[in-house]
């Protein structure tokens, strides 16, 4: 359903109710689409469980513990 913002204000019970009951609401300003509202069970859904990028890096591999050699190789000769 869609919902002006006037009347989303007015109403904000009955639009988070059919978020929950109906599913995602869409909230218009001068005929444009500019929010949706959803459930939070349907945000959880969406959103799913992401670490915050600290955590992301923080879980890195320990590339230490990798056997990482360059080679000791010349480069090849290249023609110009």
């Amino acid at each position: 359903m869609r919902w002006q913002v006037q009347e989303a204000k007015q109403k904000f019970s009955e639009l988070v109710q059919r978020a929950v009951e109906e599913g995602p609401q869409v909230v218009t300003r001068h005929g444009e689409g500019v929010a949706v509202v959803v459930s939070i069970d349907e945000y959880r859904r969406l959103t799913g469980d992401k670490p915050d990028f600290a955590k992301f890096l923080l879980s890195a591999p320990d590339w230490e513990a990798l056997d990482l050699e360059r080679a000791k190789d010349k480069p090849r000769d290249v023609a110009v």
